[in-house]
């Protein structure tokens, strides 16, 4: 009895997995073996800001066209995953997009989300940076949560922006 309980045991862990496989999106790109610099300065945000939930960098990789992916961010694990057309927007037309989350049900924490232009240190659009915010208060659809939100965002941007010398640098491997 207790083999035939682990064989249908393993035999559903089997099923699940290839069940959550068939719904993760297919990757558009696969990073570098190494750590690039873009990965770097996502790990540095992080380390720095345990405000946080994460932050993801976004755009098409050197050499490729009109291949939008995220190519850093703290959950390495959707690296290369396709944007969505709210990501491709922020890049193409240099739009910020305040998203309090309020309506999704799936989301269990209660958070913030910044899609801004991600900026070089010439002060160029050079891709999409976002930033999710822990909302401690759980009542993120105020005016002055957007403003509060966006004004931390633009701050860790612009600081992101002085590390960045141009768009292909966030691919060179991390030193």
């Amino acid at each position: 009895m207790r083999k035939t309980h682990l064989s249908l045991a393993a035999a559903l862990l089997v099923l699940a997995g290839s069940s959550f496989a068939a719904d993760a999106p297919a990757k558009n790109w696969t990073a570098p073996a190494q750590k690039i610099y873009a990965q770097k300065l996502s790990d540095e945000t992080m380390a720095a800001h345990p405000e946080l939930l994460s932050i993801t960098l976004h755009g098409v990789p050197p050499g490729m066209s009109e291949v939008y992916t995220m190519f850093a961010g703290s959950y390495p694990e959707r690296i290369g995953n396709p944007d969505d057309p709210d990501d491709i927007d922020v890049i193409k037309k240099g739009i910020t997009i305040l998203d309090p989350r309020w309506k999704r049900v799936k989301d269990t924490v209660k958070k913030w989300v910044v899609l801004m232009p991600m900026r070089d240190a010439t002060g160029e659009n050079v891709g999409l940076v976002v930033y999710a915010f822990k909302d401690p208060k759980g009542n993120p659809h105020t005016s002055a949560s957007e403003m509060e939100y966006l004004k931390k965002s633009t701050a860790l941007r612009d600081a992101l922006a002085k590390k960045i010398k141009s768009y292909n640098a966030l691919f060179d491997a991390a030193k």
